[in-house]
């Protein structure tokens, strides 16, 4: 049995698909809710939303979240301009199993923790957005779009004794750019937690997602290779058959669960 999730990350703004490059110039690329149905029709094993424009608006598109929930067949995660535990309840309550925390948290660390207690740590991803920076990983603040004065794993670390139970981890410089997973990164992390790590960023082909698995990811997400076909990045929704990944997977050891 396939233990390894492969999530599409789709990121919307004012209602939309939209696609980035290293979280820049987003390009439009359709309905969500057309993407989510074609998802059910593949059996997706999850789905992540991550609003784009939220956390800059100061508002959540609530309207856009109900519709996502009733239409999708797949657990569903959502992040996007989360800043207390009412809005976390109402995500709850909408049908998502999870939320992925980003900014406040960079603010505010200790919410994490009031997040944890509220819905459990399993419902809590730290979305951890890394680039580059004098030869460290250094946390990217995509507020400011400057990498912070926080070491990646030392922020990881810190959050998972916050309390979460999940770590979305992100290169910035890699987003939409299919140059691959950055293994380095993933493997510097996985190394200092028990907590599953999900990989973001890159990924252009199947066997990147075996990369991620072979240096400690739990579970792998992509958006641009799960959206665009071919050379002129023609928009086509899909994903690949269990038959592959589980052929894919077959030779890796078991996730962290």
């Amino acid at each position: 049995m396939l233990k390894t999730r492969v999530i599409p990350s789709l990121l919307v703004k004012d209602s939309a698909l939209v696609k980035t490059v290293s979280f820049k110039n987003p390009k439009y690329v359709g309905d969500p809710i057309n993407a989510i149905r074609i998802f059910n029709d593949k059996e997706v094993d999850e789905l992540a939303v991550i609003d784009i424009l939220a956390t800059q608006k100061k508002s959540i598109d609530y309207p856009l979240l109900s519709r996502i929930s009733k239409e999708a067949f797949m657990p569903l995660s959502y992040g996007g301009g989360i800043k207390t535990c009412d809005e976390i309840q109402k995500i709850l309550e909408m049908g998502y199993e999870k939320v992925i925390l980003n900014s406040k948290v960079l603010d505010e660390p200790g919410f994490v923790r009031e997040a944890s207690k509220l819905c459990g740590s399993q419902s809590v991803v730290v979305c951890v957005d890394a680039t580059k920076s004098r030869g460290q990983y250094k946390v990217f603040d995509h507020r400011t779009r400057k990498p912070t004065s926080k070491t990646v794993v030392d922020w990881c670390v810190q959050v998972v004794a916050e309390g979460a139970g999940e770590i979305l981890l992100q290169n910035v410089d890699r987003e939409g750019g299919y140059q691959g997973y950055d293994t380095a990164l993933i493997a510097s992390v996985c190394d200092k937690l028990d907590i599953p790590v999900v990989a973001l960023g890159g990924a252009s082909k199947l066997s990147d997602f075996k990369d991620a698995v072979e240096n400690g990811a739990s579970a792998v997400a992509a958006g641009s290779l799960f959206i665009f076909h071919g050379p002129y990045r023609a928009v086509l929704i899909t994903y690949p058959d269990r038959a592959a990944l589980n052929e894919l997977f077959g030779s890796v050891g078991s996730p962290r669960s």
